[in-house]
C-alpha cells in the first residue's frame, strides 16, 4: 500500500491531491502513516511503528490505523486494496 504518485505530501502532514484539488492535513501521528506509506512500509510495520513511538495501546491502534487508512482510500490517497 503506497501513497498514489499524484499526491503530494509535506513534512508536517500536509496532503494534496491535484487531480480533484482537494487537500488535507493531518495530526503528527497521521503525518508518520504517511511517511510511512510513502516509503512503501508494509500496514504490520507500520502498526509496531505507532505503537512503540506513542506507547499505545495495540487494539486502539489498530482499530484507528484501519481507520485512517480507509479514510485516505476514501479521499483517493491511496489504492483500494483488492479483498
Amino acid at each position: 500500500m503506497k501513497i498514489n504518485k499524484n499526491i503530494a505530501v509535506s513534512d508536517t502532514g500536509y496532503i494534496f491531491n491535484p487531480t480533484n484539488g482537494d487537500s488535507f492535513s493531518c495530526n503528527p501521528v497521521g503525518a508518520d502513516i504517511i511517511a510511512l506509506l510513502k516509503d512503501g512500509i508494509e500496514k504490520e510495520e507500520i502498526l509496531t511503528y505507532i505503537i512503540e513511538k506513542y506507547d499505545v495501546n495495540q487494539r486502539t491502534v489498530e482499530r484507528d490505523l484501519e481507520d485512517f487508512l480507509m479514510q485516505l482510500q476514501d479521499s483517493y490517497l491511496i489504492g483500494h486494496e483488492q479483498q
